[in-house]
């Protein structure tokens, strides 16, 4: 989770939202990678998505069995979609997602019994941190939007 919550800062730095993630398999970082939706303009560019991408090309198959992805933040319905059809074994999150989460706050995509696979989840690892990192960002972003923005504008 550390290596993930390297990555989120590394997107937090970017003007992204501060989440990453890592793939590994045994002890084998295969992939990681931070959100870049605002770098790419990409709303596909989740840290989850790309690592995934980038392990299924490191492995040479579409099947992350047998692979633990670490994630900052609870993922979103497009990510645990990912996930399960990727066959990710084992998704270890660091804080819940109140607003989007799909893995248990508003929904559990990932453990959805008409699926076909649903992986191991653990949740709350370093959670304190990784909420952290996100609230910070947000009040950062609210204070600077606040600044930036003349009165009765927007």
């Amino acid at each position: 989770m550390r290596a993930a919550l390297e990555e989120a800062r590394s997107a937090a730095a970017s003007g992204d939202v501060p989440v990453g993630a890592i793939v590994v398999q045994g002890d084998a970082v295969l992939a990681r990678a931070s959100n870049r939706t605002v770098r790419d303009q990409d709303p596909t560019a989740h840290a989850e998505l790309l690592t995934i991408r980038a392990a299924s090309a490191a492995l040479g198959s579409w099947r992350l069995e047998g692979c633990t992805l670490y994630v900052t933040l609870e993922p979103c319905a497009m990510c645990a979609g990912a996930i399960v059809l990727g066959r990710v074994s084992r998704v270890v999150i660091g804080a819940w997602d109140p607003k989007a989460g799909m893995a248990g706050s508003i929904g559990d995509l990932l453990r959805h019994p008409r699926l076909n696979h649903r992986p191991e989840v653990a949740g709350g690892v370093l959670e304190d941190e990784c909420g952290a990192l996100l609230r910070d960002f947000f009040a950062a972003r609210r204070r600077t939007d606040f600044v930036d923005t003349p009165p009765g504008a927007g």
